[in-house]
């Protein structure tokens, strides 16, 4: 594969990752995981460490850039950026207006990301199903939390950043999903289209703390006990159906019904969501073009791992 065709696929997996990471329930690291590069990536992250920064003050760029492997890092991380920036009004838009058609194209990706990834465990033993199911209730018990108010101070601005970063790179828990429940989805998002350079700072210097130290651990986990990391990741997965699943009645502070169902603050109303009831759906018209949209984004899941394959 010519260099400029291998860089464009990474650009475009790092874009797949940008635009999960914006919605949440849906992980990065998901992403990641299913178009091949989540090893890659997390060895690329854990890299940069004192052996490395020495060699920058060395001005060795060569050996910096061959430790880190930075061409595969900054080819990635650029399809993320580009994609947060450019995906972010876009959601807000699509979830305002559309939000059980948007819900349902993602929760087709969920699954046919559990059996691409499940798929991927070498051997099943009462320990490697124990980790799946450990997995799945930590994910799905996650989403039963109430969402905090919004906190716009730099120093818990930046705890989001190293909480949100964190879970951002593992599959399976959704960093926009923490976001929420830390209060400040909405703000990070608005943030983002407003280009507010005091809040995206305070995020970005949380990411800088907490994307290499987590993943060293990650790193050492995957190595050590892959079959058992890869099943708690498909437990986490698993979970996280109970977030996006498409049909579901919200509601603010004072428990009431909330016209449009999404995550977040409202941005039309100034209203937040503070809980939520799933609904069983109506078997009508928008249930069937749901369905369809679901059967579509399985579809998207299974033609990127495929292509990854290749």
């Amino acid at each position: 594969m010519s260099i400029f065709k291998n860089n464009t696929a990474l650009f475009l997996k790092g874009f797949a990752m940008g635009t999960a990471n914006v919605i949440p329930g849906v992980s990065g690291g998901t992403i990641a995981l299913i178009t091949g590069i989540f090893e890659r990536l997390i060895n690329s992250l854990k890299s940069f460490n004192l052996h490395t920064f020495k060699l920058l003050l060395k001005r060795d760029f060569k050996a910096f850039a061959t430790q880190t492997d930075l061409q595969f890092l900054a080819v990635v991380l650029l399809g993320v950026v580009a994609s947060i920036f450019s995906v972010a009004k876009l959601l807000s838009y699509l979830f305002e207006n559309f939000p059980i058609f948007i819900w349902s194209y993602f929760f087709g990706l969920i699954i046919a990301s559990i059996w691409l990834v499940g798929k991927t465990i070498t051997k099943y033993n009462a320990t490697v199903i124990l980790f799946l199911i450990m997995g799945t209730a930590i994910a799905a018990s996650i989403t039963i939390l109430s969402p905090a108010r919004e906190n716009d101070s730099f120093i818990y601005l930046v705890i989001c950043g190293v909480v949100a970063v964190c879970s951002m790179i593992l599959p399976g828990i959704s960093g926009s999903f923490v976001l929420v429940l830390m209060g400040n989805y909405e703000l990070v998002l608005r943030s983002i289209t407003e280009l507010n350079i005091i809040n995206l700072t305070a995020v970005a210097i949380g990411c800088a703390i907490g994307l290499p130290a987590f993943s060293h651990f990650l790193s050492w986990l995957y190595k050590k006990y892959k079959d058992q990391t890869i099943a708690a990741l498909t437990g986490f997965i698993l979970g996280s159906l109970v977030v996006i699943w498409p049909w579901k009645k919200s509601f603010d502070s004072a428990g009431q019904l909330l016209e449009i169902n999404s995550f977040g603050a409202l941005l039309s109303k100034g209203e937040k969501v503070f809980s939520y009831e799933r609904i069983l759906p109506t078997v009508d018209l928008q249930f069937i073009v749901a369905i369809a949209i679901a059967i579509i984004g399985f579809f998207t899941i299974y033609i990127l791992e495929k292509k990854a394959a290749t």
